[in-house]
């Protein structure tokens, strides 16, 4: 749940940016992000997570940028810089050790597993997906951009069944990696 939960910001972004504006869809997504990152400071036990640091910096600058620089931005236009930075996000997570699955992780499986090598490559190949399916965005916002003879429903369709792959096979893969084991 807490997974799912992280990408509250980019479902927040997702549903102002349609109904508001851009601007004000990254506003609330860096809203959303800061309440997520303060809601993990100030819990007992819960501690700030690599993607939600990420998150508040990816919408905040992005906010920021809109607000005082006065971006105008096409919709595709901004979907693809959120998308790329969240892409980013999980590249780096994984570039520096800490994929950000981990994080996630270490709230349901017990700390004796969490050094284990197959605990690190399960959260390596669950985030690899992630990246997967982010890049999966990135390229359907850019045929979106530069392709505009291509109906806007083949990326709607590709970043659905993006999400949904990425999300299904982060439910199935830990229990397939402990049956092998």
């Amino acid at each position: 749940m807490g997974i799912m939960l992280a990408f509250a910001p980019f479902i927040v972004f997702a549903i102002v940016d349609r109904l508001v504006g851009s601007t004000e869809g990254l506003v609330a997504g860096a809203v959303v992000s800061a309440a997520l990152l303060l809601r993990d400071w100030l819990t007992p036990g819960r501690s700030p997570k690599v993607l939600e640091i990420g998150t508040v910096l990816l919408f905040g600058g992005l906010a920021l940028y809109a607000l005082l620089g006065g971006a105008n931005w096409s919709i595709v236009g901004v979907r693809l810089r959120v998308d790329a930075g969240l892409l980013a996000i999980v590249l780096l997570s994984m570039a520096i050790g800490r994929p950000f699955t981990m994080q996630y992780a270490r709230e349901e499986v017990a700390p004796e597993f969490w050094d284990s090598p197959e605990f690190r490559r399960t959260n390596y190949v669950i985030t690899g997906i992630w990246a997967l399916a982010f890049a999966v965005l990135v390229a359907a916002d850019l045929v979106l951009l530069y392709m505009p003879e291509i109906p806007p429903r083949a990326s709607i369709i590709a970043t659905i069944l993006a999400l949904v792959g990425a999300v299904k096979f982060t439910g199935w893969y830990p229990g397939r990696t402990r049956a092998a084991a």
